[in-house]
């Protein structure tokens, strides 16, 4: 995305303004969509350098109307997709309840993924449950469909007496060992290096698994992102480093982060990495990406970095209002439309499904929250007693409790 005229009383300065503010209308008609844009499949053992046309260009396999296009097509089968539907409405409905738990008082804090689905899914899906996922925020749709219960994240977010980190983390700081999942920094960025860190010991055991780091595009203007490309680069670990752009940084628009490069994927050239960007709200289209960086990591060829691209269709957190910085309209206006709907349409394209089935499937789904919103209310909230007993604050935190901890512990005579 190209931004407005400086505005800068700074004659010198360029300060990058985004395309639109509150009080604009959004046209995003300097988007093309043309399929010449494009870019073929490679061999995933491609020369890194080969890869710069799908840096710059878009990698899609879905159109708007439902019918798939070009090399990137998976061919996945109609119960595959109908599967990966059903990951990505479940989430999405998770999302809404624990918003409606946030605003009741019940939850302190909450981070939808809405518009963002597919990532997390197709991820899931095309990686092995045995691959190590670095998550940031909004990738809650990694531990659903792993299959990870719904409760039990509700249980983490409420920090209650059956949360199965004791209270330790804030909410939506997932971790989950047993589903590869590895713990949620609040410091957004030091998951990439982590990453890397994990792929290389992976590769020095020899073992065939990758990792899967993500993080936003303003997280990229961080040094930890260039330290994380640099190793994989230089030791070819076996990563795959996704970055979301779903176009801002909390309340910054993506052209601060961007600089004046062409992508956020093209950075990685810039290492000698492959690096691909893609349309983020085609569930294909991700799965054929994160399947193809993923041979290519088992295969010796090293990292990959994915850039996402993609639309955060409300706030950045329940602390967020976009109405301040974002032009109304928005989100309905992004050319790529929303993801579930383009996966639902394109099964309907197949034969395979109607919307009949649609509003069972979100009835079911609905049903299955509530229930599961229900036992984790019971096990306390914000607003009620957790009953988590306060010893358990300095357990399982240092291997050996320093000495300070334990005089603060006998002081507290717990």
């Amino acid at each position: 995305m190209t931004s407005r005229k400086n505005t800068s009383n700074l004659s010198n300065l360029y300060v990058p303004e985004p395309e639109f503010r509150p009080g604009d209308l959004p046209d995003y008609s300097n988007i093309n969509l043309n399929k010449e844009k494009w870019p073929d499949r490679p061999d995933p053992l491609v020369d890194a350098y080969e890869t710069e046309p799908h840096a710059t260009g878009l990698v899609r396999a879905l159109k708007l109307n439902g019918e798939t296009y070009g090399q990137w097509d998976p061919k996945l089968s109609p119960d595959t997709l109908r599967q990966a539907l059903r990951h990505m409405l479940l989430t999405r409905v998770v999302d809404k309840r624990m918003f409606a738990m946030q605003r009741q008082g019940k939850l302190s804090f909450y981070m939808k993924s809405i518009g963002e689905e597919a990532i997390a899914v197709a991820t899931a899906m095309a990686l092995e449950d045995t691959d190590m996922v670095f998550p940031s925020y909004r990738q809650q749709g990694i531990l659903m469909t792993r299959g990870w219960p719904v409760v039990d994240l509700m249980n983490q977010c409420l920090s209650n007496k059956a949360d199965k980190l004791q209270g330790k983390a804030i909410p939506i700081c997932y971790s989950v060992r047993d589903k590869g999942f590895y713990s949620i920094s609040g410091n957004l960025g030091t998951q990439m290096i982590q990453a890397v860190g994990w792929a290389m010991a992976c590769a020095y055991k020899g073992t065939n698994e990758v990792a899967s780091a993500f993080t936003g595009e303003g997280a990229t203007a961080e040094g930890d992102f260039h330290y994380a490309l640099n190793f994989a680069s230089t030791y070819r670990a076996p990563v795959i480093i996704n970055v979301v752009n779903n176009q801002w940084a909390i309340s910054t628009f993506q052209g601060i982060a961007a600089g004046q490069s062409r992508s956020f994927a093209s950075r990685g050239l810039g290492f000698g990495l492959a690096s691909l960007r893609v349309d983020g709200n085609d569930f294909l289209a991700v799965y054929a990406a994160v399947k193809w960086a993923s041979e290519r990591a088992r295969n010796g060829g090293g990292a990959t970095v994915i850039e996402h691209f993609t639309y955060r269709q409300e706030g950045h957190s329940t602390s967020d209002d976009p109405s301040a910085y974002r032009a109304k309209g928005e989100a309905e206006a992004w050319p790529f439309g929303d993801p579930i709907d383009r996966l639902k349409e394109h099964l309907i394209k197949l034969g395979e499904w109607d919307q009949e089935q649609q509003d069972a499937l979100i009835v079911e789904l609905k049903a299955h929250v509530r229930e599961s919103y229900k036992k984790a209310e019971a096990m306390g909230t914000l607003a009620s007693p957790t009953e988590i007993n306060p010893a358990t604050m300095f357990e399982q935190v240092f291997e050996e409790m320093p000495t300070h901890l334990r005089r603060q512990r006998q002081e507290l005579g717990i």
